[in-house]
């Protein structure tokens, strides 16, 4: 059930007759250019209105994400990764093998052949 009453073309007609015999055709041109002012005016802070409400919604959508930004930027996984590897011990007991230039060769085929 809407709020909003529904008027159609026969109500209209109606009330533009009996505005015609209230206010007379003298003052008719006057009355409906101050109901058109006053439903501009309405539209007008209807507007400003849906406009602020929307504002505000827009900058608590805004705050929303901000915190969801500094909470993934606090839990990043490339962080909690960095401190789990230099967490782990060296299983072979030395930090510098793995930068020291390896001595053990592999033969060549030319090698394996003879």
């Amino acid at each position: 059930m809407s709020l909003v009453p529904q008027v159609g073309m026969v109500e209209l007609l109606m009330l533009a007759i009996l505005a015609l015999v209230v206010v007379g055709p003298k003052d008719l041109p006057r009355l409906a250019n101050r109901v058109g002012k006053g439903m501009a005016q309405v539209r007008r802070m209807a507007d400003d209105f849906r406009a602020s409400f929307d504002q505000m919604a827009k900058e608590a959508e805004i705050d929303e994400m901000r915190r969801e930004i500094e909470a993934l930027k606090a839990a990043n996984p490339a962080h909690e990764m960095e401190d789990a590897m230099r967490g782990l011990d060296d299983p072979l007991g030395t930090s510098t093998a793995a930068s020291a230039p390896s001595t053990h060769t592999t033969p060549s085929t030319d090698e394996q052949k003879a």
